[in-house]
């Protein structure tokens, strides 16, 4: 049995397609692969259908991930009972996706940082413009989710 991830973010065009294939080589380098299903989504309609942002894009792609079939989505209730764990990037994520969903009951939301000895919210660089930042949180935010769900 596969173990299904969401990440989600609000227009899914950088931080969780960003966590979803940085998860993806992690699990594919520590040869887990077979074991995970790894996805993204948004809370907000906005870019539904878009493209991975180009900043990065271009840092996945310098990473050697392909992401050029990613095409942003909605997340939706049916998600909540479908994947183990929905894993957001910021306190407004768990707001959006609340809504959403109505509520938490099943435990299945988990903020990525607060996995990592730093917990937060990972930075949006969509507002930020600081795309590295981003990146360095949302690989330290990655290897504490797989090493919790691997130990």
């Amino acid at each position: 049995m596969k173990t299904k991830i969401l990440f989600v973010c609000h227009g899914n065009i950088c931080r969780s397609p960003m966590a979803e294939f940085v998860m993806k080589k992690m699990v594919g380098e520590a040869g887990l692969g077979d074991s995970f299903e790894i996805a993204s989504a948004a809370t907000s309609s906005e870019e539904i259908g878009n493209g991975v942002y180009p900043p990065v894009r271009r840092l996945l792609n310098a990473d050697g991930i392909d992401c050029s079939a990613k095409k942003a989505r909605k997340m939706t209730r049916h998600d909540y009972d479908y994947y183990d764990h929905i894993v957001y990037m910021d306190r407004y994520n768990e707001a959006n996706i609340l809504r959403i969903i109505g509520n938490d009951d099943k435990g299945k939301l988990c903020r990525l940082l607060d996995l990592t000895d730093i917990p937060g919210d990972i930075a949006d660089p969509w507002y930020s413009g600081d795309f590295e930042l981003t990146w360095r949180q949302v690989h330290d935010g990655c290897s504490a989710l797989l090493d919790s769900l691997t130990r």
